[in-house]
């Protein structure tokens, strides 16, 4: 498998329409209203086809705490809701909820922003999500 960069990533897993992923592109690199935008390295490589949220883990080991995938449900939604997923190593003791759950591209840079500088906690965003276990924002 190709490696991953040891910085926060987008990485597509899906590849059947080569315009969805654009416009996702442009979404997640359009600052919020106040400026924030998400550090993330889009990866864009056949090789990561089908990539699940165990084996994006395993591929950062180091680096980010938390990191994306856009995958077919991302990519033939209307809000592209991107699945965000803690890729840091458990440590000993950690019962916390750290299942992945899906952002929509307005809000990934608050996500990443927030998780990967530890402002605010996983289960912050989990609890904000919508009943649909999509987070749209606070």
């Amino acid at each position: 498998m190709t490696s991953l960069p040891s910085t926060p990533v987008l990485v597509r897993t899906w590849f059947g329409d080569n315009g969805a992923w654009q416009a996702l592109a442009r979404e997640v690199a359009t600052p919020s209203e106040d400026g924030f935008s998400a550090n993330v390295t889009l990866v864009d490589d056949p090789a990561f086809a089908g990539l699940s949220p165990e084996a994006l883990r395993a591929a950062q080991t180091a680096g980010p705490i938390v990191s994306f995938l856009a995958d077919e449900v991302t990519l033939t939604s209307a809000e592209h809701p991107v699945l965000a997923v803690w890729v840091l190593p458990h440590q000993d003791g950690d019962r916390r909820d750290l299942r992945p759950f899906r952002v929509v591209p307005a809000e990934l840079w608050s996500v990443e922003n927030n998780i990967n500088l530890a402002n605010l906690d996983w289960a912050d965003f989990t609890g904000s999500a919508g009943g649909d276990g999509v987070f749209r924002g606070f």
